[in-house]
């Protein structure tokens, strides 16, 4: 039985336009600042009144983001089949792969401004930098669950490891490939947006990680709502966008994306 898309999305609409109304209430009957917590009102009078800046912003943060996460994509899927090769491999290298995603972002940013200078190419690499170890750590996974026995089915009909590879262990990985990436989407905003609080920018148009570092500045609260809501827009983005990639490449045969 198929459900009702407007019946699914009415309890979460519901939800937040009580929510916003109870929040817009008690802002002006506390008389809450507006410095301290804007209105939602407010915020949406930011949106119209700065829409250019905004959108120009997300443009700014979404190209650096964007390029994170397709590196994470290639390089952390080819990482995995590196380390999947190899047990020894996987054991000497695999660790530096953990370190790198413990390592605070913030406290490698400024070496990253020395390597790569200040604006894009700086904050793309801190998006790869946050992103791609999910995808290292769900391919590897994928790629080292592979039944044994069409392995040895494989073998037995004589396949070499290139072609057990592009024919059986990648198909087999694809959906904890898919899982990674979905992860990794919103990581890549993040780190686009830490990389722009150090990075900054050398030339063209600022980004949303310096709008909200500004915003504050100048008092204007309801600009930082906005640039923040833009941002998470931004993540759901690039996630609706890896699930709906993962549903086109998984939705004949895996049971996950079946329905």
């Amino acid at each position: 039985m198929k459900s009702n898309p407007l019946k699914a999305a009415a309890p979460p609409i519901l939800s937040l336009v009580l929510m916003l109304g109870a929040w817009e209430v008690l802002v002006r009957v506390l008389v809450v600042p507006a410095y301290l917590l804007p209105p939602p009102s407010q915020i949406a009078a930011a949106f119209a009144a700065d829409a250019t800046t905004l959108a120009l912003a997300t443009l700014t943060t979404a190209k650096s983001a964007l390029l994170g996460f397709v590196l994470s994509g290639v390089i952390g899927v080819l990482v995995a089949v590196a380390l999947s090769a190899s047990r020894l491999l996987e054991r000497a290298f695999y660790p530096y792969a953990v370190f790198l995603q413990t390592v605070p972002i913030v406290a490698i940013a400024p070496l990253l401004v020395l390597w790569f200078g200040p604006g894009e190419r700086a904050v793309s690499v801190s998006a790869f930098i946050v992103s791609v170890f999910p995808v290292v750590a769900n391919a590897l996974s994928g790629l080292r669950s592979v039944e044994p026995a069409l392995r040895d089915l494989f073998r037995l009909y004589g396949a070499g490891k290139l072609r057990t590879l592009v024919l059986l262990s990648l198909p087999s990985s694809l959906p904890s490939i898919v899982t990674g990436l979905r992860i990794a989407g919103g990581l890549a905003v993040i780190g686009a947006i830490v990389g722009e609080f150090v990075a900054g920018f050398a030339e063209g148009t600022p980004g949303l990680g310096i709008l909200i570092m500004s915003a504050p500045r100048q008092l204007r609260t309801d600009l930082l709502f906005a640039a923040v809501l833009c941002a998470s827009a931004l993540g759901l983005g690039l996630f609706g966008a890896t699930n709906l990639g993962g549903w086109l490449l998984l939705r004949r045969w895996h049971p996950s994306e079946k329905s």
